[in-house]
């Protein structure tokens, strides 16, 4: 049997511990102002676009607002307005970094529609390439991310201040 190792799992694992204690990770990042630590892109007037820490693919990332709703229907105008003006621009931005073939973008409201943090309403933005889902996710149920996170987090934020 060949084993992979995922150590970052665990991290994972004891983040979603902790919020399930009460506190809300992106409340906590909106507090914090570290962007660098949080992995925070943008930050507008009313939302902000951070990186997965547990992506899907290379380059995933969230529209949050800063508003702490669980509902999209409790967002006035405003904050819709932005949210969806950052999603065109994150979609912008990734598709000159990372020339996808098409995107996943979404929203899982509530637990039953697979919110995995469902008192914060977040949009979902995910690169596709064709070919990207093969045997590890759908028989492995393992993702290979290649790209450091870092390196993406550089790349992402500067490109943000360039492309509007």
């Amino acid at each position: 049997m060949k084993i992979l190792w995922a150590p970052w799992r665990s991290v994972y694992i004891k983040e979603i511990s902790k919020e399930e204690k009460g506190s809300c990770i992106f409340c906590k990042v909106i507090a914090e102002k570290d962007d660098n630590k949080n992995l925070v892109v943008f930050r507008g007037n009313k939302t902000f676009v951070i990186m997965n820490k547990y992506p899907y693919n290379s380059g995933h990332l969230m529209v949050v607002p800063y508003k702490h709703v669980s509902r999209i229907e409790n967002l006035d105008n405003e904050e819709l307005l932005e949210l969806s003006t950052l999603i065109v621009r994150s979609v912008k931005v990734l598709t000159e970094l990372y020339r996808p073939d098409g995107f996943n973008i979404g929203m899982n409201i509530g637990r039953a529609a697979g919110a995995g943090i469902e008192d914060h309403i977040h949009v979902h933005i995910v690169p596709r390439w064709i070919g990207d889902t093969n045997f590890m996710p759908v028989i492995g149920e393992t993702r290979v991310i290649s790209e450091n996170l870092t390196e993406a987090y550089a790349k992402i934020k500067e490109a943000f201040q360039k492309i509007k």
